[in-house]
């Protein structure tokens, strides 16, 4: 990716970084802040590219000179980037990029290090940057980037500007999932939930969305054909499911895509939580108004605001269900 389609991507963040080294006065830290997918790794190192590029045009590097295609291919030695080893940062890794800028008899110019995934370092490793970052050996510049930002030491972040990227397209970030191998009924699901959410069930619950996805779909149906069945299937499968208040709220949020979908189809938009139940989504859409559907967003909207005043879980639901089975 290059600096004009980034910019087109991220115009507010590509801007900031423009003016500011168009009047030399990038700040020593920043922290990239932005969802999966959003360009924070692509803009640290194009701002890299940009600060040593021999034939950039204003300040977007060239991507063809020596400098540009070192730093491509990970071997300038005046940018490091440092990325988790397993599930963390280490406090050796941070050593090690200290001794690496330390050691390699440098000249005296600026020197630029990338930590990927900052909110991973051990408690350590964060001590160990954060006084690198108060005393680094030559002039730096340190870019951070994270998306948990509520997950890194308050000192580093009083030390470095945060820049927020916005989120990247719901598409792109299917594209993400789907790359990872998961169905596109999956991916459809975990493009839509916060990153630190679709992380988790992702990487360590990849079955459980899809099954979770499959006992709405069933409900929806049950709301809809058989109320009879309703509470059976709450009580046998959905509490056994979603075990606690982060699941329930999760489950809550799956019901909510469902009914966002029939406004998506009463407005003619393709881009679905449930892409595959397209069909029964328009036929559901001919049958409600878009007022009976935006009373269903609200009672699910409003199950959530009482689940988190931790109102008991099976109580609601049972409440729920015969509301929307009331209005369905």
């Amino acid at each position: 990716m290059n600096w004009e389609e980034l910019k087109n991507d991220q115009p507010t963040v590509m801007t900031m970084l423009e003016r500011s080294m168009e009047k030399e006065r990038l700040a020593h830290a920043y922290i990239f802040e932005g969802m999966r997918g959003a360009g924070k790794k692509a803009a640290a190192v194009l701002l890299a590219k940009s600060l040593f590029c021999q034939q950039k045009t204003n300040v977007a590097p060239c991507g063809n000179c020596t400098q540009c295609r070192r730093i491509e291919h990970s071997n300038h030695p005046d940018v490091m980037v440092v990325e988790p080893e397993g599930a963390s940062i280490k406090k050796a890794q941070v050593e090690s990029l200290q001794k690496e800028f330390t050691y390699k008899g440098m000249e005296a110019g600026l020197k630029v290090y990338i930590v990927n995934e900052a909110d991973k370092m051990t408690a350590s490793a964060a001590n160990s940057l954060l006084k690198f970052l108060e005393e680094p050996e030559s002039p730096t510049l340190a870019l951070l980037l994270t998306e948990n930002t509520h997950f890194m030491l308050d000192t580093i972040i009083s030390r470095a500007q945060k820049i927020t990227f916005a989120p990247p397209p719901l598409k792109k970030r299917e594209t993400i999932f789907k790359e990872t191998g998961f169905s596109e009924a999956a991916a459809s699901l975990l493009a839509r939930f916060p990153d630190n959410i679709a992380e988790e069930y992702a990487e360590e619950k990849k079955d459980w969305i899809v099954h979770g996805r499959n006992l709405v779909i069933q409900l929806i149906d049950e709301v809809q054909h058989r109320p009879q069945q309703m509470l059976l299937t709450l009580q046998e499968k959905w509490l056994a499911h979603f075990t606690d208040r982060k699941e329930q709220d999760i489950g809550l949020d799956l019901l909510l895509f469902w009914y966002r979908d029939l406004l998506a189809v009463k407005h003619e938009k393709d881009n679905l939580a449930y892409p595959d139940k397209a069909d029964k989504l328009k036929q559901d859409a001919l049958r409600m108004s878009e007022r009976e559907v935006a009373k269903q967003l609200q009672r699910i909207l409003e199950a959530k605001r009482r689940l988190r005043a931790n109102v008991n879980a099976q109580l609601l639901m049972e409440q729920l269900l015969l509301r929307l089975q009331e209005g369905s």
